[in-house]
This record gives structure tokens, C-alpha cells and sequence, in this order.
């Protein structure tokens, strides 16, 4: 079976309470270019938890589909989603994790570097939801983490320990500071996000000024290895997180690493509801 037809009489549901550019796009085309179809729910269409019950929403819909990929607000909602449906559910973001974000950049990193293990990746800005994957990720691959973030703006407690567990078995670094600079320096790969993520948007002010320091600009980046590249999730603040000359650069790989999330959202949707086998190393 080809990869044109593995998908074949396969529909995948996109719920999301919050828009996406990147994530649509790719989810659908992936289910398209894998011979299978993509139904595309907006927030007032299904009214997830308000015009009907999470639990009611994902039994209906489990019976129409074969996947159903989620961006909520809440991990809780997610979570509670995922208890009732009978199809796999795929976490596209939540206010906790953002997994396949995550997938998504370690694959860039190991097309561009050829290896993960060993390699120091600072992340600058808020310990968002893309912060916390990273850090997972990193910590299940060998791949070390630095982050800086403003004092009140730290990862999560929790993810922090679990990583820090996964970190004591595959030999990851993992550091914590309030000075970019120190995250920068000799890192293989620099990556920042928006301060003010969608939800937010009433602290913007108050985060602008918390973050003053934190932009990744080409000054901050030079203090990285000659060879580091820069990465951002997208959508891009420019002005703000990161300015024109670093996102436009020639070390930025910034827009491959958006298309590679359809091609990793293929292999994930093929290996969970179209029964390929993907070997992958054992991190754990």
C-alpha cells in the first residue's frame, strides 16, 4: 500500500477552540496526500463544553471518525475528551503541551544536525506550552535544554520534574536561568515564541514589559555556536521576541521547519489509523 492510498475511507476530525494557520493546513493536507479526509469543526459550530458536553461531543464524534485531533484551551478538556472517545485523539495545543509542535521540531533538527543526543538547545521567552514539550522531548532524546524566562514566567513545575526523570536515563542536561545569555552561549540550536500567546492577550503590557531583555536579536544569537541554528513555532511577534534580520537570516530555518509539520502529521497519522510500523529509537 502506497502512501498516496494508506489513508484511504480514513476521516480525521479537527476540533479546535482556537484558531490555527499552520495546524489546519497541515492536518488536512496530510489526510489529503494520504488518501483520507478531514472534517474541520470551529468553536461555534460545536460550542465544546457550553453548547454541549465535552463528554456528549467526543461520544458523537467517535462514532463519525476515525481520529479526532483536539486544540482546547484546557488540558483538562482534552484530557476528558480523550477519556470518552472510542477513536485516538491527537493533542494539536493545549495551555500545557503542545506535542506535535515538538515532533515537528525535532525532526528539523535532526534533517539539519543528523543527530539529536548530545546536542544543547536554549529555548528564550516564556515556559509556555511549546517549552514544556521541548523540554520533554529533549530529555527523552539526550538532547540538552536551557531555558531562560523572567522570573514569573518559569516552566512548569511539574513537566520540569518529569523531564528531570527522563533526564537521569538518557544523560540530558537540563538548566534553568533568568539570563538569555547564559542560555545562548554555545547552544547548537536558539529558539523563542511569542510572549503573549492567544488567551493572553489582556496581559500583553504587562508581559512586554517582563520580557524587555529577552528578545532574540542578532547580538544574542552570535553567542551561539557558528553553526547553531534559530527555530519559532509560528506565528512570529517580530519586534517583539525576535527581530527581522535573525527570523530572515540565513541561520533560520524557521519556515522548512513549519512545513515539516506535515510531513511528521503524516507519519503520525499513517503509523496511528493507517497501521504503518515507524521503527523509532528506544530514548526511554
Amino acid at each position: 500500500m502506497g502512501w498516496g492510498t494508506i489513508l484511504s475511507e480514513k476521516v480525521l476530525a479537527l476540533l479546535f477552540e482556537k484558531p490555527s494557520l499552520r495546524h489546519r493546513a497541515s492536518f488536512e493536507v496530510a489526510m489529503r496526500q494520504l488518501g483520507g479526509h478531514c472534517i474541520y469543526l470551529s468553536p461555534s459550530e460545536v460550542g465544546l463544553g457550553q453548547r454541549e458536553s465535552v463528554a456528549d461531543v467526543a461520544r458523537v464524534l467517535s462514532g463519525y471518525t476515525d481520529c479526532i485531533a483536539a486544540r482546547t484551551f484546557s488540558q483538562q478538556t482534552l484530557e476528558l475528551f480523550a477519556s470518552y472517545s472510542r477513536v485516538p485523539v491527537i493533542n494539536s495545543l493545549t495551555d500545557l503541551e503542545h506535542p506535535c509542535q515538538a515532533l515537528a521540531d525535532l525532526f528539523t533538527i535532526y534533517e539539519k544536525k543528523g543527530e539529536l543526543e548530545g546536542l544543547t538547545l536554549a529555548f528564550i521567552g516564556d515556559g509556555n506550552n511549546v517549552a514544556n514539550s521541548l523540554l520533554l522531548a529533549a530529555a527523552l532524546t539526550g538532547m540538552n535544554f536551557r531555558i531562560a524566562s523572567p522570573a514569573d514566567y518559569k516552566i512548569n513545575e511539574q513537566i520540569l520534574n518529569t523531564a528531570r526523570q527522563y533526564a537521569a536515563e538518557s544523560g540530558t542536561l537540563i538548566f534553568c536561568t533568568e539570563e538569555p545569555r547564559q542560555a545562548v552561549t554555545d547552544a547548537d540550536i536558539v529558539y523563542t515564541d511569542v510572549w503573549t500567546s492567544m488567551g493572553q492577550e489582556a496581559e500583553a503590557e504587562k508581559r512586554q514589559q517582563a520580557f524587555t531583555g529577552f528578545q532574540v536579536n542578532g547580538e544574542l544569537l552570535s553567542l551561539a555556536r557558528e553553526d547553531a541554528i534559530f527555530m519559532h513555532d509560528l506565528p512570529a511577534h517580530r519586534g517583539e521576541e525576535v527581530t527581522d534580520d535573525v527570523i530572515d537570516g540565513e541561520r533560520s530555518v524557521v519556515f522548512e521547519q513549519s512545513e515539516n509539520k506535515m510531513h511528521m502529521l503524516k507519519a503520525l497519522l499513517a503509523e496511528m489509523i493507517g497501521g504503518l510500523e515507524i521503527p523509532l529509537p528506544d530514548y526511554r
